[in-house]
């Protein structure tokens, strides 16, 4: 049985074999160059400027952005913070603002409010995990909604 058979004609055609190994290559080589797209286009420029001097409250050269709030929701008092730490010498520009996870505190009447952020930005909780909020105002409220008069259970102690 012969690889690769002949045509008529005398030349060879390609065994799936080969086929399939050229087309696993493209793929990985496509994968590849489009994962390392992201690294390779950075303005040249931006490495040559000085980070910008680290913000009030940031520690260790890194700048850190907050977002707070306190309010009363239905008779309930939300208070929540965000912080996104930022290290020092990352960008000067909004990617790696986005990029980086923030560190949340909700709080409703005093109790912890378990916060996850979505891959999209969106941010859903224990609460309401099935429905995500654009901001965590919104998403403290929808889980105030939701609980009604119950209380939020306190936090589960770590067992090791």
């Amino acid at each position: 049985m012969s690889p690769t058979p002949a045509k008529p004609g005398g030349t060879r055609i390609p065994s799936r074999r080969t086929v399939l190994r050229g087309a696993f290559t493209a793929a990985v080589v496509t994968g590849t160059a489009g994962a390392l797209l992201p690294l390779l286009d950075r303005d040249p420029a931006a490495a040559d400027r000085p980070a910008p001097a680290p913000g009030p409250g940031s520690g260790s050269g890194s700048r850190a952005t907050t977002e707070e709030f306190a309010e009363m929701y239905r008779g309930r008092e939300i208070r929540g913070t965000a912080t996104v730490v930022v290290p020092a010498g990352a960008p000067a520009d909004d990617r790696v603002a986005v990029a980086a996870e923030p560190v949340t505190d909700i709080r409703i009447d005093g109790r912890p409010l378990h916060v996850m952020r979505r891959a999209d930005g969106t941010y859903l909780s224990d609460v309401r995990h099935y429905e995500s909020y654009p901001t965590l105002l919104e998403t403290a409220r929808a889980a105030v909604d939701e609980l009604g008069t119950a209380r939020l259970a306190p936090p589960a102690a770590h067992h090791m």
